[in-house]
């Protein structure tokens, strides 16, 4: 098996993939994105997956709402090496590179603290519903311009759902489905029409998780076309859907911090 700290992102390798599916990236619809299949050798991401936290690790951020039912992980000293280093290089110049010629974005600025990204999983039953991201980070106090999501899921079939729908701007209609498989990576631009999610319950085996790495990038300032009001997510419903919380999510609301904490068995920040 390689040995993933001797694995780093080249340019000669990657500006080919840049040529490749700039013109894809540009005119893809509803929003600018790519899918790119194979992205990785598969055996970078093995010690990733052999490290890859459980659904019941309590470093998990457990999200359990009408619109999202997930868990997400930011916090590279929860994480194993291999996971550190692959992220690493995603964040490392190398791959800005990639990104600015793929894109046509310049002056791109990667997020070492993973704000909203880092690693994500799905149980059965969980979903994240159609929206458009959060436009701007004040930590970095810089504009949202492109998302990249690689998957992890082997041997992962159409039946168990789990596809990033891709939705156009007057939310009437999906114009895009992709099927969350082992080393696909995509690849769009961060606008407030840029509709997108997993919004349908997941239907794999029990046994099973869906699991993406999540990493966002920024510049400071974006086009003037692209400019609107500082915002978080923006969720959007899909024709004739209707959200509505489940007995737990009720609960939930209902239930004081520190009482869900001690019955869920969840531990506070730096424990």
């Amino acid at each position: 098996m390689q040995d993933l700290q001797a694995f780093t992102f080249r340019r000669d390798e990657l500006f080919a993939l840049a040529d490749k599916y700039s013109e894809q990236f540009r005119t893809a619809s509803p929003f600018r994105h790519v899918v790119i299949d194979d992205f990785l050798p598969p055996e970078v991401l093995e010690p990733v997956l052999a490290e890859f936290p459980e659904p019941r690790d309590a470093t998990w951020q457990r999200f359990d709402t009408a619109r999202e039912v997930k868990l997400a992980l930011a916090d590279p000293e929860r994480m194993g090496p291999a996971t550190r280093h692959l992220l690493a290089e995603f964040n490392g110049g190398v791959f800005i590179d990639f990104l600015e010629r793929l894109t046509g974005i310049t002056n791109l600025v990667s997020d070492p603290h993973f704000e909203g990204g880092g690693l994500h999983q799905i149980r059965p039953g969980g979903f994240l519903k159609v929206h458009a991201d959060f436009n701007r980070s004040r930590r970095l106090n810089l504009d949202r311009r492109l998302n990249g999501l690689l998957y992890l899921n082997k041997d992962w079939q159409e039946d168990y759902g789990g596809h990033l729908q891709l939705w156009n701007k007057d939310m009437t209609a999906c114009e895009g489905k992709v099927l969350p498989i082992f080393n696909r990576f995509v690849l769009f631009a961060t606008t407030d029409d840029a509709n997108h999610g997993h919004p349908d319950p997941l239907t794999c085996p029990e046994d099973r998780a869906r699991r993406s790495m999540a990493l966002y990038y920024y510049s400071n300032g974006r086009p003037a076309d692209e400019v609107t009001e500082e915002h978080t997510t923006l969720f959007r419903q899909r024709p004739g859907e209707a959200w509505k919380s489940n007995l737990r999510q009720v609960a939930k609301r209902w239930t004081p911090p520190a009482l869900a904490d001690l019955v869920g068995g969840r531990k506070t920040k730096g424990e």
